[in-house]
């Protein structure tokens, strides 16, 4: 089961289940992230989300190498009105994949009506950090660190495109153009971050808040997250995402014509190796 769901009273908890692989999100547990997603907005008893990874880590980010990747598989396609990726080939192929699976599922999640929380510890590291984003409020370990490490495979960051947004223009440039982590203290700085609390002490804060925000008029929550994502996106977000993910794509092809890699040779040992 990669992903564990549970209610707590008004609350859904989500739990990605992959911790062996650091919660490495393969298709089948992006799916089931969005079938859990999508029972808990159908659940009329359920007022609040909250997002959490199995295990020391939160999420690593995309599968790029365990045993299974399954890249090759066809799913059911739900986030956007695209072809499937599984009988192309070349750039027809990943951004088919990619607009289905990471962007448009990503916007997907965004829009869900009830409000979200990530309860996060250890690794949020490039996909991960996407999982984070689309919530509306985060929470975070004193132990948890935040990396987008893409660039040195020659990508201009991942797929759902939020740093701006998130980060602010200065400190996303710091965290694209060095790779480097930052710890929760400092995302918390920047306002990525609502709060960071002890680990021991991580499940009950952030349930805690959770808990405070059931009690808020369902539809007011909605129209309220409604209308903040609408700011966001007069802000220039959704379609700032569209054009980087055309450079995104741009850099995949690139690294195929140069390397015969669109990954420019760094697989997931490659990029861990690097990270230290």
């Amino acid at each position: 089961m990669t992903v564990r769901y549970e209610t707590r009273g008004p609350v859904a908890l989500v739990t990605m289940n992959r911790p062996r692989y650091r919660n490495a999100q393969n298709s089948a547990m992006t799916y089931a992230l969005d079938d859990a997603f999508t029972r808990a907005v159908n659940d009329s008893d359920v007022a609040v989300i909250v997002l959490a990874g199995a295990g020391d880590h939160f999420s690593a980010g995309h599968d790029i190498g365990t045993p299974e990747r399954d890249a090759d598989t066809e799913f059911p396609r739900r986030a956007v009105p695209w072809w499937d990726h599984t009988d192309k080939a070349g750039a027809d192929r990943r951004f088919a994949r990619e607009m289905e699976v990471y962007l448009g599922m990503c916007r997907r999640w965004r829009e869900m009506p009830k409000p979200s929380i990530a309860m996060v510890q250890g690794a949020c590291v490039a996909g991960g950090l996407m999982l984070a984003w689309v919530c509306d409020l985060i929470v975070a370990a004193e132990d948890a660190f935040f990396a987008d490490p893409v660039l040195r495979m020659g990508i201009p960051g991942v797929e759902y495109f939020a740093h701006p947004w998130t980060l602010g223009a200065r400190m996303a440039r710091e965290v694209l153009f060095t790779g480097d982590r930052f710890g929760a203290r400092r995302a918390y700085e920047v306002g990525m971050v609502n709060r960071v609390v002890p680990r021991e002490e991580l499940e009950t804060e952030t349930f805690a808040l959770a808990g405070r925000i059931a009690q808020m008029p369902p539809f007011g929550l909605a129209l309220a997250k409604r209308a903040i994502n609408l700011c966001e996106d007069q802000m220039g977000m959704r379609s700032g995402m569209d054009s980087v993910f055309g450079l995104h794509h741009l850099a995949h092809a690139h690294n195929a014509e140069t390397s015969d890699d669109p990954l420019a040779g760094m697989d997931a040992a490659a990029m861990k190796k690097a990270a230290r």
